[in-house]
Parts: C-alpha cells; sequence; structure tokens
C-alpha cells in the first residue's frame, strides 16, 4: 500500500480540508485528489465525504485512518532505526521554536551543531507558541521549542530553558531600574504580544493569579510578537513584558531598560514539545543532546516540571 495515500489520508482527515492538507504536505491540492481517488479505488470504497461542507471521513474513511497513522508511525519508526545504522549524523534536521529561544540562541546552536555534523542540512521555523504546538501536533515538524504549555494527549513537553519574562521601557523611563507595585503597573500604557505568544500566556496566567485580568491594563497596542513589541518600546510607544533572552543586547547598550513589579513571578522554561508517538530521528536526538550541553547554566533540568 503506497504510504503517500495514507499520509495524504491523513492529512486531509486531520486538517478537514483538501486545500489544507496540500499546503501542510507541500504539494498541489490536485496531487492530494488524485492520492485519495487512487486510495480508494485501490480499497474498494470511497473514504472521504466531499458533499460535507468540510472534508469528512466516512465510516469506511475512520477505519483507514486509523490503520493510516500506524503504518506511518511503523514507516518512520523504520526510518529512524535504519538512520541509527548509518555512520555519523546525517540528513536534515527541521526545528520549530517560538520567537524567544527562535531568534538569537537556537541558530546559534543549530550553526555550531552543523559545523560538527556537516552532512546535517539545518531548518528553523519560528512562529508563535500555539502554530508550533499544532505542527508537531499534526506531524508537520518533529519537535519544537515553545514558551507555554497546550496540553494535549497526544503531545509530550520536556523542559529544555530557562528564561525569564521581563518588564522593558525605554531608557530614561520613569520605571527604568525601580521596582513598583502591581497596581502602578495598571496605569501604564502596555504593548501586548499577540494571542498565541508564549510571553502573553506567561503573563496572563501570573496576572491571574493575582486577580488582574487583561481589561484592568492600560493596552495601547497589540503588536505580533517579540521583534514588534520591542520597537514598539524603542518607539516609546509603551511597555512591555518580553522574553530577556531577546532583549539582551538591548539591555546591554542601553536601548531599553528593565523594571520590576512586585510579587509578580515570570520565571519560567521554555518546554520541548514532541509527538507521544513518534520516535525522534537520530538527527533530532544528537542534536537535543548537544544543546543542552552547549546551553549550560540556561539548560533546564531534565527532571524539573515544565511550565507556561
Amino acid at each position: 500500500m503506497d504510504t503517500k495515500q495514507l499520509g495524504a489520508l491523513v492529512a486531509v482527515v486531520d486538517r478537514a480540508s483538501f486545500s489544507q492538507a496540500a499546503e501542510g504536505l507541500g504539494v498541489t491540492q490536485p496531487a492530494v485528489s488524485l492520492a485519495i481517488r487512487s486510495l480508494e479505488r485501490r480499497l474498494g470504497c470511497v473514504l472521504i465525504d466531499r458533499a460535507a461542507r468540510h472534508a469528512e471521513p466516512t465510516d469506511a474513511g475512520r477505519l483507514v485512518y486509523a490503520a493510516a497513522q500506524r503504518i506511518l508511525a511503523i514507516e518512520h519508526e523504520l526510518m529512524t532505526q535504519l538512520d541509527d545504522e548509518r555512520e555519523g549524523v546525517v540528513g536534515p534536521l527541521v526545528i520549530g521554536a517560538s520567537t524567544g529561544p527562535g531568534e538569537r540562541i537556537l541558530p546559534q546552536l543549530l550553526g555550531a551543531f552543523r559545523a560538527l555534523h556537516p552532512e546535517v542540512s539545518v531548518a528553523l521555523r519560528v512562529d508563535d507558541t500555539e502554530t508550533i504546538v499544532e505542527r508537531v501536533l499534526e506531524r508537520e515538524l518533529e519537535v519544537g521549542i515553545v514558551g507555554a504549555e497546550r496540553p494535549h494527549r497526544q503531545l509530550v513537553y520536556e523542559p529544555f530553558l530557562r528564561d525569564e519574562v521581563i518588564l522593558v521601557v525605554p531608557p530614561g523611563h520613569r520605571l527604568a531600574g525601580a521596582t513598583v507595585p502591581l497596581a502602578e503597573l495598571l496605569a501604564e500604557p502596555l504593548v501586548l504580544q499577540q494571542d498565541g505568544a508564549g510571553v502573553r500566556a506567561v503573563l496572563e496566567r501570573a496576572l491571574r493569579a493575582r486577580g488582574v485580568r487583561q481589561r484592568d491594563l492600560r493596552v495601547v497596542g497589540e503588536l505580533g510578537l517579540q521583534e514588534s513589541a520591542k520597537s514598539a518600546v524603542e518607539a516609546g510607544l509603551g511597555v512591555t513584558f518580553i522574553s530577556r533572552l531577546a532583549v539582551e543586547r538591548e539591555l546591554a547598550a542601553g536601548r531599553l531598560a528593565e523594571a520590576r513589579v512586585e510579587g509578580l513571578d515570570l520565571d519560567r522554561v521554555f518546554p520541548l514539545v514532541r509527538h507521544a508517538s513518534r520516535p525522534l530521528s537520530r538527527a533530532v536526538r544528537e542534536f537535543l543532546a548537544f544543546a543542552r550541553v552547549e546551553l549550560g547554566e540556561l539548560a533546564a533540568e531534565p527532571d524539573a516540571p515544565p511550565e507556561d
């Protein structure tokens, strides 16, 4: 049985869409439609109800979908085992990351890793936390390093990188270098990152624990991810909460300043997320081991509970 056809079926069922399945697989929509039709002819039954508003599996389609997942998992495990038999680390290494670790830490790690293993081709996919988690869940990525957890029975989270979310302000701002009560923060013009960003999830959780909701804040803008929020603060639009890893250079150069809020603990761990039923390739396993050694004191303890 053609595993590419099975992969097309799984993608269509997972996304309830032929076009989105094609986008995820990196092929054209006609190619996905042809693969499904060929599989239907091979099995002698209709697998997808095309008359429904969304692409939905028929009863037979659900049976084949479940079997296809098992077959694809076995194929991936076999390829992983064969990969382990080869000498050296070779092949593609694709890592997903939210903007915190994805902007500076992971590019450096990937570059250093490839210098040791030149037969590996590296790629980094940077997006917000929700998108990276979704791509791991849909098996588009083997692993992601993200800013917050989205619990799901098919996902496993492991601590990877320690970080702190801090409040940054323009240099010369009255809060620069100060520790202020939470009530004083509520009056400040605040720039938030978009929904789905790990920093925002960490902040909202910490504020809820103190009885503060978003409507209590003076939000002057929601500006994408970390680079946008950082630029807005440098331009004087307001203050923002951001990963310390993302602003170390700006703090050292005096382009931004740090402030602290009393009783607001924003230490966190960037967790690694992987699919529970997907064995990791040798390239990924070797990279993760390498990264934890290189991170040194920034590496999260393996037995520490992952945090948002």
